[in-house]
């Protein structure tokens, strides 16, 4: 019944991230029983939780961000030998 109501945005960060997805759905959940029943302490560390989550999700995109955008290999070595290659080996035996 869930994968009828849950749309594919929501299906895909959750898969991806299920950690930061478990606290945010704890934290909203917190934070609307806080609100409709005038819990306010509960309200309040359900937005917490929200936020949290979401400084979490963040950081995770922002850290993957960092991965992908890596710096060129360094090469201590130049790409081609400026100095002539080495004469061809020959088996002098195999020539008569």
């Amino acid at each position: 019944m869930i994968n009828v109501i849950w749309p594919r945005p929501l299906k895909n960060a959750y898969r991806k991230e299920p950690i930061s997805a478990f606290i945010l759905t704890v934290g909203a959940v917190d934070a609307v029983i806080g609100g409709v029943g005038q819990r306010w302490s509960l309200l309040s560390v359900g937005i917490t939780l929200v936020a949290g989550a979401a400084l979490m999700r963040w950081l995770q995109i922002e850290k993957s961000k960092a991965i992908a955008i890596e710096e060129k290999p360094r090469y201590y070595l130049p790409p081609s030998s400026s100095r002539t290659p080495l004469p061809m080996l020959t088996n002098k035996k195999n020539q008569r």
